[in-house]
């Protein structure tokens, strides 16, 4: 049975974390994820649903959802970078939704194969399964991960990122003609 998706975002990030040390992994997540994400806003954009006279996509309903949900995962800072950052690439896919079926779909779906084939090729370098593999809530720990490891380069969350470092361990480059047994 998977933890509750209702987790702070420490521990969810630690936990991700464990799944990924390698720092070629995470290297492709930075490029594998947004383009998941990416993906997701194109093919959700052309559902348009109406809410009390408010007409949406789906694309966007799926984004405010998931704000509410990274908004209280108990870091404010890093719910309202997450949430920016996929409202941007919301923002970047609505268009290609309004192309024609075959641009729409090639847009999407490509976008969405590669991100996960360069999501793969990630893990094959740390050596482990993706981490929504044991737990589904994983799929949307990415994004928050993705963007956690940008603003820890850029000096943030020093503090946060030496719990995850404590919990996961330190990053590394796993020894592929040498793997540990």
């Amino acid at each position: 049975m998977a933890a509750s998706p209702f987790r702070s975002a420490i521990d969810l990030m630690a936990q991700y974390a464990s799944y990924h040390r390698d720092r070629r992994n995470i290297a492709t997540h930075f490029v594998g994820i947004p383009l998941i994400v990416f993906a997701i806003g194109i093919l959700l954009a052309r559902a348009e649903l109406s809410l009390g006279g408010v007409s949406l996509t789906a694309a966007w309903l799926l984004w405010g959802l998931s704000t509410v949900w990274y908004l209280t995962r108990g870091n404010l800072v890093l719910g309202l970078a997450v949430s920016l950052v996929n409202g941007v690439l919301m923002a970047l896919a609505e268009p290609l939704a309004a192309g024609s079926q075959s641009s729409w779909l090639s847009w999407g779906i490509g976008s969405f194969v590669l991100g996960w084939v360069i999501q793969f090729i990630g893990h094959y370098y740390e050596g482990k399964k993706p981490a929504f593999v044991d737990d589904l809530v994983g799929l949307l720990v990415g994004p928050m991960f993705v963007v956690g490891e940008a603003l820890f380069s850029l000096g943030w969350g020093r503090d946060l990122l030496g719990e995850i470092e404590r919990r996961a361990g330190p990053t590394h480059l796993r020894d592929l003609a040498h793997p540990a047994a």
